[in-house]
């Protein structure tokens, strides 16, 4: 009796040991069920005595996927996987931040993104501008006899000769130009043949040999043949006319033979040992462009000069066709290197007085409509910033309001990063639908869209969770067939992602360009992919 009532006693001690074992299990996995239970609730009741240990607050679920959509219970997406819990002090973002593009340090690299800091500097400016070279109006002059005549002989017989002051250019012959000769050279004999005569006569012959000298003058006959003319005492058949400067011949009209009226152009010659430069500054940038100001001029056909000028004017006319303001440059011409008619490329130096907030032009993303630079908020994480822009230099630009000293933006790359900003909002616009759209609308595959497809595994890396499929053409992408690599969403999926196996498969695109295989099954046509 005594052995059997130990061994009950034993028995009622195994039973009392086991239901306390089985009611702490049960405390703790109903503690557990409940993620806003402190651990002290969890815990079972011989333990209360023991210090509280309060468990992280939990924030929300957010996709798996990475898109913007969370959620405050547990839940699934609509390929089946959960969404992941975020927790008080993880480095996960809220959802009103879902203007920055976050983007792996790994990505970061192979976009070769490249930031640099707005500081203050004096923003040095140089305005660019197309020009010409021309002749200095100045300096041309136009040949044209004052007296009717007839063309006898030429000296200059061709367009572009150099010619030098006083050079012979050609003969005329003119019966006014004779007569006025005549009349100069009898009135000069007059003078002469009265002279001790009364001096009412000498005085009307004297008025009348300088009417005929004064006449001669105002047809441009040179002093030398007026001299000439008055030694002799005969009128010449034919009268020279010579070059005023030295120069170029521009123009030429004159031709041997040939009758000529009063004013009628016969030569234009150019001095070209100065030339103007005229070139067209843009609208915008004419109010930084002073007088007196200087120049660098380069010509095309001596790229290994380059010529410095001063400008000397700036029109007061804008062209409406091409928006630009002409601007005198005047430019020495040594040599005479510099035709009329050659293009030139004319740079401005123009310098600011006071340092501003600058930022490099590659930084800046300009759409047309509104400019933006690319905010780096911490590594990885990036903000579209609008920005109001000012005056530019050749690699700066003046930010005036949007941007702080010692804000660093991204200066390379940063086109890429703005494409991936609005896949973003695009994503967003597409999880605000709920994944209700319906079927047959027009509308391209997002980000964490599902597209299906069927083909052979080539190659399976388990441990990086990467696999090969030769798979055939995807429509819902509009892909041909083709072989590329998948990561899987888990690995359970592996085991049926073999190495020969034909499969049908449904993958999303997790982020751009990653690919991941959210469901795997033997393939009802085994050539597929093929």
């Amino acid at each position: 009796m005594t052995g059997a009532k130990s061994i009950g006693m034993k028995q009622s001690l195994l039973a009392a040991v086991v239901v306390a074992i089985l009611a702490g299990a049960g405390g703790y996995w109903a503690g557990h069920r409940s993620t806003g239970r402190t651990d002290a609730m969890a815990q079972p009741a011989g333990a209360a005595g023991a210090p509280a240990k309060t468990e992280r607050k939990l924030r929300f679920y957010r996709n798996p996927m990475g898109l913007p959509d969370t959620s405050p219970v547990p839940k699934k997406d609509p390929m089946g996987m959960d969404y992941i819990p975020v927790y008080e002090g993880e480095q996960e973002e809220e959802p009103g931040a879902a203007n920055q593009v976050r983007i792996s340090t790994e990505k970061v690299q192979k976009l070769g993104v490249a930031t640099e800091a707005a500081k203050n500097r004096v923003l040095d400016k140089i305005v660019r501008a197309a020009g010409r070279i021309e002749p200095d109006e100045r300096r041309t002059y136009i040949i044209a006899p004052k007296f009717e005549g007839y063309v006898e002989r030429l000296h200059v017989n061709a367009t572009g000769q150099p010619v030098g002051k006083g050079q012979a250019l050609f003969e005329v012959y003119s019966p006014e130009l004779v007569s006025a000769q005549r009349e100069y050279a009898i009135a000069t004999d007059g003078v002469q043949s009265l002279d001790g005569a009364g001096s009412e006569a000498q005085s009307g012959m004297k008025q009348l040999a300088d009417a005929s000298l004064t006449r001669l003058k105002n047809w441009d006959i040179s002093d030398e043949q007026v001299k000439a003319l008055a030694k002799s005492g005969e009128a010449k058949h034919t009268l020279t006319l010579r070059s005023p400067v030295n120069g170029i011949v521009t123009e030429k009209k004159a031709v041997q033979g040939m009758r000529f009226m009063p004013g009628e152009r016969l030569y234009q010659i150019a001095d070209l040992s100065v030339v103007w430069v005229v070139a067209d500054v843009f609208e915008q940038d004419i109010g930084l462009v002073k007088s007196g100001a200087k120049a660098k001029v380069r010509i095309s056909a001596y790229p290994d000069k380059t010529f410095e000028g001063v400008i000397t004017y700036v029109y007061p006319t804008l062209s409406t066709s091409t928006r630009t303001v002409p601007v005198r440059i005047e430019l020495a011409n040594p040599g005479i290197l510099l035709k009329p008619g050659m293009f030139a490329q004319v740079e401005l130096p123009v310098g600011a007085k006071d340092p501003v907030l600058t930022v490099p032009t590659s930084a800046i993303i300009d759409s047309g409509t509104r400019q933006i630079v690319l905010v780096q908020a911490r590594e990885g994480h990036y903000e579209p910033r609008d920005v109001k822009l000012g005056a530019r230099s050749e690699n700066y630009i003046e930010v005036l309001d949007g941007l702080k000293d010692g804000e660093t933006v991204v200066v390379a790359a940063n086109f890429l990063i703005d494409a991936e900003s609005n896949l973003k909002a695009a994503i967003g616009g597409f999880n605000h639908a709920a994944h209700g759209t319906p079927e047959g609308s027009a509308k391209p595959p997002a980000i964490g869209s599902g597209h299906r497809a069927e083909g052979k595994v080539e190659e399976v890396d388990a441990k990086a969770g990467v696999v090969s499929i030769s798979h055939g053409p995807v429509d819902s992408l509009k892909w041909p067939a083709m072989t590329m690599e998948f990561k899987t969403a888990n690995d359970s999926l592996l085991t049926d992602l073999k190495p020969g196996v034909t499969v049908a498969f449904e993958f999303v695109e997790r982020t751009p360009g990653e690919w991941v295989i959210t469901s795997v099954k033997p393939a009802a046509n085994p050539h597929a992919g093929h």
